[in-house]
């Protein structure tokens, strides 16, 4: 199932700019990813301490450097302060339970999203925040955990296929968001073969489990459009952004990032629709189990209503019996009982009511 966190909060009276991680601690120790190239070639390595990311700063060449954990404030705190980075947009990047957004600071952008993939089994998603920043030749990225959607960028950028290597820091950061993006669309198609399952369990079998299946399933809705909607709007801001780090050829792209985020909302709002229509197929199916059940028990008591009166009567004490003390008399009753069981099961059955 989909692994949303609880909601926590910064603790109250804090200065602006303070960090302050918020959120779980997903990995023990941090690690450093760095890729930089350009037209000619590229370079990759993980760094040992975050000094070692200080001397990219100045490259003319295109830097990604990627973190994984944001646990360790001291580190963000270090590569804000060689990137130029504002404390609070340190803060927000420790902070791993807020709303997708996008800031820009004239010299760099600030992006903010929510990232779904799969982790192992296909029964396991795994959700968690992603933030970019975007400079003139660099983009830099802070996960919580190791392990994300990203390994089809750093394939492209080590075969150097494709624009990727020429196309600097902004076509980079759009292939980031347009990775993010293209993992939901894996995820959505993962619950709709779910919710298509449950819909044909609760028509056959509408239990109590079932029940709760539904409305687990209705609670994630509600985080993953938390998480989506706000996209829409980031991406929209990207699109509408007047910064000389985005150029008009990575604009295109956006708007096509922008169309498949309208797409994802849709998928959501027809999911939500159909999970509200499975509460109501839950209580048709029950009901008509029910009714079935009723059906069958009153054709039963039906049956034996004139059953019961015949040997009724002839449960009777009294001295003065017509047919007590008649030699056929048992068997008479036995063959009027079973005749009158077996009509009236003819009668039911054309009449189509078994």
């Amino acid at each position: 199932m989909l692994g949303f966190k609880k909601r926590l909060h910064r603790q109250p009276g804090l200065a602006p700019g303070t960090l302050v991680h918020i959120g779980e601690k997903k990995v023990e120790k941090v690690r450093i990813t760095v890729m930089d190239f350009d037209g000619e070639g590229f370079h990759e390595k993980v760094v040992e301490s975050v000094e070692e990311c200080f001397a990219y700063r100045e490259r003319p060449t295109t830097t990604w450097i990627n973190v994984d954990g944001i646990h360790d404030v001291g580190i963000i705190e270090k590569l804000g302060a060689c990137y130029g980075i504002h404390p609070i947009v340190l803060e927000d990047i420790v902070n791993s339970v807020q709303r997708p957004k996008m800031l820009d600071f004239g010299d760099y952008l600030f992006i903010s999203l929510k990232m779904l993939y799969f982790e192992g089994s296909r029964e396991e998603v795994k959700v968690e925040q992603v933030s970019l920043i975007l400079g003139l030749n660099f983009v830099l990225s802070f996960q919580e955990d190791i392990g994300d959607v990203f390994d089809p960028v750093r394939d492209r950028i080590r075969k150097g296929t494709g624009k990727m290597r020429r196309s600097g820091a902004d076509y980079l950061a759009y292939s980031l968001i347009d990775a993010v993006v293209d993992g939901y669309f894996v995820v959505f198609e993962w619950l709709g073969e779910r919710i298509e399952e449950i819909q044909e369990r609760i028509v056959g079998d509408p239990t109590a489990k079932n029940l709760e299946t539904i409305y687990h399933l209705k609670s994630e809705m509600v985080e993953l459009r938390k998480a989506v909607w706000p996209l829409r709007e980031v991406i929209a801001n990207l699109e509408r952004v007047e910064s000389p780090l985005v150029r008009k050829d990575t604009l295109i792209f956006l708007r096509n990032v922008y169309g498949h985020t309208i797409e994802i909302i849709e998928t959501i709002e027809s999911f939500r629709d159909l999970m509200a229509g499975m509460i109501d197929i839950y209580l048709s199916s029950l009901s008509m189990k029910l009714n079935e059940v009723m059906k069958v028990l009153t054709i039963i008591a039906t049956i034996f209503i004139p059953l019961t009166f015949v040997v009724g009567i002839y449960g009777m004490n009294f001295r003065h019996m017509p047919e007590l003390d008649w030699r056929f008399g048992y068997p008479m009753v036995m063959l009027v009982v079973l005749t009158a069981g077996v009509s009236m099961l003819v009668y039911f059955r054309k009449k189509k009511w078994l």
